[in-house]
Parts: C-alpha cells; structure tokens; sequence
C-alpha cells in the first residue's frame, strides 16, 4: 500500500505542480506590474522551488557526445552491446583509431541511482581508455514474468559483461559493486577464465563492513532480516511493467541518502531559492544539474536487495572466507594475474577506509607489485568518482595503474 500511497500522492500534486509553475512565470513576467513589488519576487522563486521538489525526475542521460583524444575532440556515440532483463552492457565509442587504449568495464552501482551518477567517472576515463558501463533497469520497469534478481545473478551477470568484452578488459567497480565484482574474479580465477580481468579497481565499497562501521552498515547490523522484508519491500502498482514485482522503491532509499545529510540538502535548496530571486541563472543551473540526477533514482529487486542485506552488511560472507556462489565457495586467494587497486575517501561516511582495503588481505595471492591503494584526503563518498579531486588526484593514479597492468 506504500508505493500505491506514494503514487496517488504525487498525481495529487501535480494540478498544484502546475499552477505554482504559472503563477511564477506570471509574477516574473517583466510586462506585469507587480513583477517590481517589493516581495513579488520571493514569492515566485518559493514556487519554483516547490516545482522542483514535487516533480518527477526521469533517468537521466549521460550526454557525452564528444570527448578530447590528443587534444582532438573526436565524436562518442553510446550503444547497447548487450542486453539482459536487469541490465544492459553500454559501450562509449569513440570515432577515433586508436587500438592501444585498454578496455575498460566500470561496473555502476545498484543501489537506488541510476548509472549516469558516475557520468564524471566516465567523461574523465573517455580519452584514454574505451569504456564500458553497466546501465541497470528500474526494477518496476521489468515484467514479473522476467523472474526475479538476486546477488548471483548480480555475479552472473558481471562475468557475462567481461566475457562479451573480451580478454584484457579493466574493471572498475565503485561503491556497491565491490563485493560482486570481486566474487566474480575470484570466480574466473578459479576457473582459469580465458577473460579474467587484467586489473581490478574498487572504489570506496564495503568488501568488510566491520571494519569502523558507518551509519549504513549500523543500520543492517541494528534490524534483523524480517525487519527489511516487512517495512522496505513493497508491490509495484499498475500501470507499470513491472506491476506485482516485489521491490525496494527507489523513494525509499533517497529518503534515506537525504536523511543522512538532511541540513546540507536544506541549504543547498535555501540557496536555490536565493539564487532564483537574484537570477543567479550559473548557480540555478549547478543546483538543477546536480538534484537531476540525485533525485532520480530506481526500484532494486527484492531479491536482490535483501541478499545483499544479509551477505555482505550482517554476515559479511566475502570478509569472512564463506561467501558462496550457487552454492560454490568463493576464493579470492585464486586471483594471481589480476592486477588489485583499492580506492577509498577519506571523509567517507558510506563506506569508511578501511572498508574496500580489506580486499588486499582476501587476495593473498596477487604480487606486490601488481597491487595499489590511494587513500585520498578531504573527499566523502561521492567525492572518490566525481568532481575536481577525482579528475585531478584520483583519476591520474588509476589511469597509471590501469597502464601499469
């Protein structure tokens, strides 16, 4: 009954939606004479504010239409190279010969945003590297009769991607993917895969939640299983595709995203607010760019979701030496030619340092000199992939390595 709840109170806001829409465009209107009254103004930029925060926000668009290769902008056509129920492969081409370039995978999170929150990550690895993501589907947007996801067919779905890109690929994986994405090269290992990844990059994830627990991971150790089932999974209403699929609602988990940082989402909207009034057109649009994409989020499968609960934030199987898949003992010793880097943030209140390091001691097995890790100073979580520390002090030192390997 949330998500139907949910649904009926956001048609229930769209008249209102509407008619703040219009009357701050006729409160500005410069031919309207009280456009100049002192107030006015205020109050068409509290309406537009109010737009902003009932609209829907769509799936956004990566956008990257051109990149800059040798100092020559070369066009980038975005394809679908594979498709799957949950998930789709999609490959960034650039109209540009140059065969030397690694391939790169980066595997996005699926955790309540959508694959172009990483759009940064992208764009910066665009001119060296021909990369890859992985574009997870809204859960409600997949029919019931697909079946349903869970933390192996995440894996599965991992080790087909590489496969289909082929021998020598590079992989990133960032946040929530470390775990997989680590399964499965162990997996490949395991089975001397002809496509092991060549390197391996985690990015700020919770390979050992155990170690200087965050807020997160205290609340999966705080709530038994049950709990998660009976207060976050709920039924997606008609007239979605995906009606009668059980899911954890995207609503849901950006609730909890802005409760975290609940004052700095108050201000950063305080300052839209001003911003509108005085016709800071340049600080509207960062605003605006930014929450598109924040405010957009995704339904994750049940499956899935509670999986992940249970396998990696209460019992932490992969940290523990018991993680299985399909039934099969993972072995992260098995990895030797894969080359290991872990990423972390050092203000990082999702997945705290420390976290994604503890992969080092799972793989016991990779060289010295074929592994790395780069604790970068004063970023948070999104600061590790996006943003000016990522382009300028992070970025850099995974190329190098990914070179390197």
């Amino acid at each position: 009954m949330m998500y139907l709840t949910h649904e009926m109170s956001r048609l229930a806001l769209t008249p209102a939606r509407m008619l703040a829409s219009g009357h701050s465009k006729i409160l500005r209107h410069p031919l309207n004479p009280w456009s100049r009254v002192p107030g006015t103004r205020s109050i068409a930029s509290a309406l537009n504010v109010f737009g902003d925060l009932t609209r829907r926000y769509p799936k956004p668009s990566f956008n990257l239409d051109t990149t800059v290769c040798d100092g020559e902008t070369v066009l980038v056509n975005e394809t679908i190279v594979k498709r799957k129920p949950f998930c789709q492969l999609k490959h960034f081409q650039r109209n540009v010969d140059r065969p030397d370039d690694p391939k790169l995978l980066i595997v996005a999170p699926l955790s309540g945003h959508y694959a172009s929150l990483l759009k940064g990550t992208v764009e910066t690895m665009l001119p060296g590297h021909d990369v890859y993501i992985t574009d997870w589907r809204d859960a409600s947007m997949v029919p019931i009769s697909e079946g349903n996801f869970g933390l192996d067919d995440y894996i599965d779905y991992v080790i087909d991607f590489i496969n289909h890109i082929g021998p020598d690929t590079h992989v990133l994986a960032v946040c929530q993917p470390v775990v997989p994405v680590l399964a499965a090269t162990a997996l490949m290992a395991q089975d001397n895969h002809p496509s092991a990844p060549r390197s391996l990059a985690l990015m700020s994830g919770p390979v050992d939640g155990r170690v200087d627990p965050t807020e997160p991971c205290e609340l999966a150790k705080k709530h038994k299983l049950s709990w998660f089932k009976r207060n976050l999974i709920h039924t997606v209403p008609a007239p979605y595709p995906g009606t009668m699929r059980k899911v954890y609602p995207g609503f849901l988990q950006l609730t909890g995203f802005i409760n975290m940082n609940f004052d700095r989402h108050l201000d950063a909207y305080r300052g839209l607010f001003r911003s509108i009034r005085d016709d800071d057109a340049e600080e509207v649009t960062r605003h605006r760019e930014f929450y598109d994409e924040y405010l957009a989020v995704m339904d994750l499968p049940d499956a899935y979701y509670l999986e992940t609960i249970e396998r990696v934030f209460q019992e932490f199987h992969l940290a523990r030496g018991c993680f299985k898949h399909r039934g099969r003992l993972v072995d992260p010793s098995a990895i030797e030619k894969t080359a290991l880097m872990t990423i972390e943030g050092e203000k990082d209140d999702i997945s705290s340092p420390g976290q994604t390091r503890a992969a080092h001691k799972l793989c016991t097995n990779i060289p010295d000199d074929r592994r790395a890790h780069h604790l970068q100073p004063g970023v948070g979580h999104y600061g590790t992939f996006n943003g000016r520390r990522w382009r300028d002090e992070i970025a850099p030192k995974l190329q190098k390595f990914i070179r390197s390997a």
